[in-house]
């Protein structure tokens, strides 16, 4: 009898990491990943107890590779990079994105280290330097929003013609900052 084919973790998560882009994350089942390595499920379930653990490992990788886009996407404006990284990935894999943000996903939990990850590069953003972290919570928010809403739009291609998803994304971001210039000023907007 030969010997059983072993594989390491970051094998199987690479494989099921491949089934989520081209299938959507729930899609992932270990017999699925097992045929992807041509494998018996064995060797998965010696590394992993269940479907649900290799999951969220893919999710851990789908978040690496996002934060990726966002490396690529280093133009100087941290705050513009954060939306055009969240579009791109949006357009470039709809899947993914879908299953990430429009789906319940019991995988993903709220991370506070990411929101301050972003705001702490927010701050090195020259046109938001006068801004406190409080101050520049609300405007990350708002735009997060307006920005997940504006990739839902674009990863299903329902953008009109004649607007371009970076331009609006960076229209809106300028009034958003305008208003909050305007409230910290105490100005009535």
């Amino acid at each position: 009898m030969p010997p059983k084919t072993k594989f390491s973790r970051d094998t199987i998560i690479d494989a099921a990491f491949n089934i989520a882009m081209r299938e959507g994350i729930y899609s992932i089942t270990i017999r699925k990943v097992a045929e992807h390595l041509g494998s018996s499920i064995a060797p998965i379930y010696v590394n992993f107890t269940d479907v649900g653990e290799l999951i969220q490992e893919v999710v851990k990788r789908i978040f690496a590779f996002s934060d990726e886009y966002l490396l690529i996407q280093d133009t100087g404006q941290p705050f513009h990079d954060i939306g055009v990284a969240t579009l791109r990935f949006a357009r470039e894999y709809p899947l993914l994105f879908r299953d990430m943000v429009m789906r319940p996903n019991p995988y993903l939990q709220h991370e506070p280290n990411e929101m301050n990850g972003f705001i702490d590069r927010m701050k090195t953003d020259p046109e938001l330097t006068d801004f406190t972290d409080e101050e520049l919570m609300p405007i990350l928010l708002k735009m997060r929003i307006f920005t997940l809403g504006l990739s839902v739009i674009a990863a299903n291609g329902l953008l009109p013609e004649g607007f371009n998803d970076i331009e609006v994304m960076d229209s809106t971001s300028a009034d958003i900052i305008a208003a909050a210039r305007m409230r910290q000023k105490g100005e009535r907007i």
